[in-house]
């Protein structure tokens, strides 16, 4: 009998209701009412089913809301206080890279229309809602095209005038994020800071004591704008209760919001859970975390695979647009996998054609199909040339974080643009793991025994051969 607890602990009606058979004919009733000690194992079930599916559907809001917090935390306010960022692996986010510089700026759309006046040259980002979706793309992928451009994104139900000139964008939450990168071209990372603080964000009409949004660096702090540190708690619903409470509700998901309700999260209710509906949530939160992690680290979707005699994986499945959308239904596996492990979607980061976009595959498993162990030393070996029209990057995350991975190196990557410059011959052989192959530390990243990692390939401006088939990266190879 103790092994058969074991066993059903993993499922939520055990956890609710103490070991026992979970089997359709062990719910019984008298006369077709439920006794109340079976109404109240079944309203603890329907609760923790409630709970689990919210939990995975509002896990970008959630995700969304620590970056606004921890963003706060360092100087950041909305409208008034934007900032940079040249990443290093000690600022903790979602599969952030350091190939190049960010830019984040916070908006809060309740003082009307804001106008975002992006500049000429290699710019590149998105503007995001509270629940990353996706509302306009700027700069390079976007309809100003590099050309510089103004940028219009109206509030949730604005009705009001809308003059010419402006890329126009409506937003579906007033709190707003708008990434932006720069290019580091010939490496220049200070110029391409520079070139991000030239960002201009205004009101569409702007009152007499309007003042200008300054730029901080964020480059010396140490952050964390993950959940990981509550994300299987009961701090993951108070966050996502304040979007709740401050936010319109997602006219295309209100059933999502209905299952919130029925768990006392409520626009316009305190969060108050009792003593039962907190431990449902901690649960919920547990099972959650769980699987998603699952379905992103160890996916068995056929269409998760880009060659079929490689290992390496799509980072997002779906590629049609920004919002996981089928012709007949929105790819929840999909939007689920991505944003377990990263931040942000716009249709122009998961586009895969030549003309446009960027490539991100995921390599977590070597040739022989075993994950990528921190205590092993790999080889990935790059054919050349890498077909791509501005750079590429190998990074390494962390499994548990989904983060740059951190060590004694300070280093997660290798990239194109300084590490991988002046590359000669057919290819080139990056190295992972404990200990520095001799004489190779230039195209080394250091790995921890002990701890799974996995890397995100990123081509920008791929080429034809990234997608034909032509050309592809080997799977890792153990060396040692």
């Amino acid at each position: 009998m103790r092994v058969r607890c074991g066993l059903i602990a993993v499922w939520a009606i055990a956890v609710m209701a103490g070991c026992g058979p979970s089997v359709a004919q062990d719910y019984r009733f008298n006369g077709g009412y439920p006794t109340p000690e079976m109404a109240q194992k079944v309203f603890d079930e329907a609760d923790l089913n409630r709970a689990v599916r919210a939990y995975r559907f509002f896990y970008p809001t959630v995700s969304s809301a620590a970056i606004f917090r921890e963003m706060m935390r360092l100087g950041v306010e909305p409208n008034k206080v934007f900032g940079y960022m040249d990443t290093q692996p000690r600022h903790v986010g979602f599969t952030l890279n350091s190939d190049t510089p960010y830019g984040g700026m916070l908006l809060d759309l309740k003082a009307g229309p804001l106008v975002i006046e992006i500049p000429p040259g290699p710019l590149l980002g998105a503007g995001l809602d509270i629940h990353q979706r996706w509302i306009m793309d700027m700069g390079l992928p976007g309809p100003d095209a590099g050309k510089g451009g103004k940028h219009l994104l109206l509030p949730p139900g604005y009705s009001g005038d809308i003059p010419e000139g402006y890329h126009v964008a409506r937003a579906t939450s007033y709190l707003v994020m708008a990434g932006m990168r720069a290019l580091p071209e010939a490496g220049d990372v200070a110029g391409a800071i520079a070139r991000l603080e030239t960002i201009k964000v205004r009101p569409l009409n702007p009152s007499p004591d309007w003042v200008e949004p300054r730029w901080i660096d964020m480059t010396p702090m140490a952050q964390d704008q993950t959940p990981t540190s509550f994300e299987r708690d009961l701090e993951y619903w108070k966050v996502l209760h304040e979007v709740v409470t401050s936010e319109p509700a997602l006219e295309d998901s209100r059933a999502f919001f209905g299952d919130l309700a029925a768990l006392g999260i409520v626009n316009g209710m305190p969060f108050a859970p009792d003593e039962r509906i907190s431990r449902i949530l901690v649960e919920a939160a547990k099972m959650g975390s769980a699987q998603m992690r699952v379905e992103s680290l160890a996916d068995r979707r056929p269409d998760r695979l880009v060659w079929p005699d490689r290992q390496w994986q799509w980072a997002a499945l779906r590629f049609e647009n920004g919002s996981f959308d089928t012709p007949d239904y929105r790819d929840s596996y999909a939007s689920e996998k991505w944003f377990y492990q990263a931040i942000a979607t716009s249709p122009a980061m998961f586009r895969r054609d030549p003309a446009t976009g960027s490539l991100y595959w995921l390599g977590l498993r070597d040739e022989a199909g075993e994950y990528l162990d921190g205590g092993k030393t790999y080889r990935l070996r790059v054919p050349l040339p890498v077909p791509n029209r501005l750079f590429w990057s190998v990074t390494v995350y962390d499994a548990e974080t989904r983060s740059q991975i951190q060590t004694e190196q300070a280093k997660a990557a290798l990239r194109s643009l300084f590490e991988l410059t002046d590359l000669s011959g057919d290819h080139v052989d990056l190295l992972f793991g404990p200990e520095a192959p001799k004489g190779q530390q230039d195209r080394w990243i250091r790995t921890l025994p002990g701890k799974g990692w996995f890397v995100y390939f990123r081509i920008y401006g791929p080429e034809p051969p990234a997608f034909d088939g032509s050309w592809k990266p080997g799977d890792f190879a153990v060396i040692e």
